[in-house]
């Protein structure tokens, strides 16, 4: 599960991948989660464009108020759910991101740690929308993620974004068959557990 992340400056390092920037400012975010509105690329006829997306899916199905929005949908099984199956045919974004936050089990406690890129590069996050909302796709940890934790999301490669949002193309195959950048993570401070915490002190390296 993925229920945090880091994105800078969204606008100016996007600014070569999309056309155009919507209702997008280039702020910075150290704790971005669930419920809030934060940038995707999305694919339109005329080229890509960068928007605000709120992190949580209700489905249309949905008639329960208390219905927690769905932040993860699991690629394994994306094909069959039906709260995803429509929306990895037809409603396809990239999350844009710097890294992201995971937190480890051990006896006593949770321990958090930054995941970011081998080369530092910025991460695009494989991701489904329905309406104005979108959750993020996850996949089976890689070996040294699986260290922290079993699950990580589905990151691409810059050269890979357009094939994912080509409908034309099979979706979770895609996915499954890309490669992967390589990640790598460190220790950081509790801090970052309060959502309401949300500054560059949040990704510094402890221990």
């Amino acid at each position: 599960m993925c229920g945090r992340f880091v994105i800078t400056n969204p606008v100016a390092k996007t600014k070569s991948i999309v056309k155009k920037a919507i209702k997008v400012e280039d702020i910075e975010n150290y704790n971005a989660h669930p419920t809030q509105n934060l940038p995707v690329i999305k694919k339109y006829s005329n080229g890509n464009t960068l928007e605000l997306l709120k992190w949580g899916i209700v489905p249309s199905w949905s008639k329960k108020k208390e219905f927690k929005p769905l932040i993860n949908a699991r690629l394994e099984t994306i094909d069959e759910k039906i709260s995803f199956k429509k929306n990895i045919k037809l409603h396809r974004c990239v999350v844009v991101a710097d890294g992201f936050y995971e937190w480890r089990r051990d006896i006593k406690e949770k321990k958090p740690f930054y995941f970011l890129r081998n080369d530092k590069k910025m991460m695009f996050i494989a991701g489904i929308f329905e309406n104005s909302q979108f959750c993020l796709i996850t996949e089976q940890a890689s070996e040294n993620v699986n260290e922290i934790h079993h699950r990580q999301p589905v990151i691409l490669y810059e050269k890979n974004i357009n094939d994912y949002l080509n409908l034309q193309i099979d979706g979770s195959n895609f996915l499954k068959e890309a490669n992967k950048p390589k990640l790598k993570f460190y220790e950081i401070s509790k801090d970052v557990n309060n959502p309401t915490n949300n500054n560059i002190s949040l990704i510094k390296k402890i221990n």
